[in-house]
């Protein structure tokens, strides 16, 4: 299994550009809210009186994933999860058409978000050459975040030493394609 270090560095190869990593804030929790919604709906079971889904198996593999690859961040990402359950199990209480364009909605114009950040980046998303960027693009948002906090300084440093700094303007940008 790749560290916490070379999964971040791995997805953030395809996302240098600063205007790519800002549609990255806005298209990822979009995206991922999305398919809670649209995996909540179906209810599997009950267990103990909760209500047993697709995007509670799903949110808890992912969880303890990003629990096994970084502590911190993983309980971070778990409480983020765990919101989007919540407010996602109300979201699927509403009629068909509701949850739908709730569910839609957002994974549409999230990926649109997403497009155009590519479009600034001038490369593919990272999830076509690794479908684990589904998984890592939420990760790297946090971080991405926290980075900017002035946090996990040494991640930060492991990252950009593997991937390269973000892209600051346009002559750093021209240096690069040169």
């Amino acid at each position: 299994m790749k560290t916490f270090e070379q999964q971040l560095a791995q997805y953030a190869a395809y996302h240098r550009d600063p205007r790519n990593i800002a549609s990255h804030f806005l298209g990822v929790p979009m995206i991922m809210f999305a398919v809670v919604i649209l995996l909540s709906r179906p209810q599997l079971f009950a267990a103990g009186g909760l209500p047993v889904t697709p995007a509670l198996l799903v949110a808890a593999v992912t969880g303890l994933y990003y629990l096994r690859l970084h502590a911190g961040t993983g309980v971070l990402m778990a409480t983020v999860l765990a919101a989007m359950l919540w407010v996602a199990h109300g979201i699927a209480a509403l009629d068909t058409a509701a949850w739908l364009g709730w569910g839609g909605g957002l994974f549409v114009v999230g990926w649109i978000i997403q497009a155009i950040g590519h479009v600034f980046e001038g490369r593919k998303p990272a999830f076509v050459d690794d479908l684990m960027g589904l998984i890592i693009g939420p990760l790297f948002v946090l971080c991405e975040a926290l980075f900017a906090l002035g946090l996990l300084k040494q991640a930060r440093a492991a990252v950009e030493a593997q991937a390269g700094a973000v892209r600051r303007n346009r002559r750093d940008q021209a240096k690069l394609a040169a």
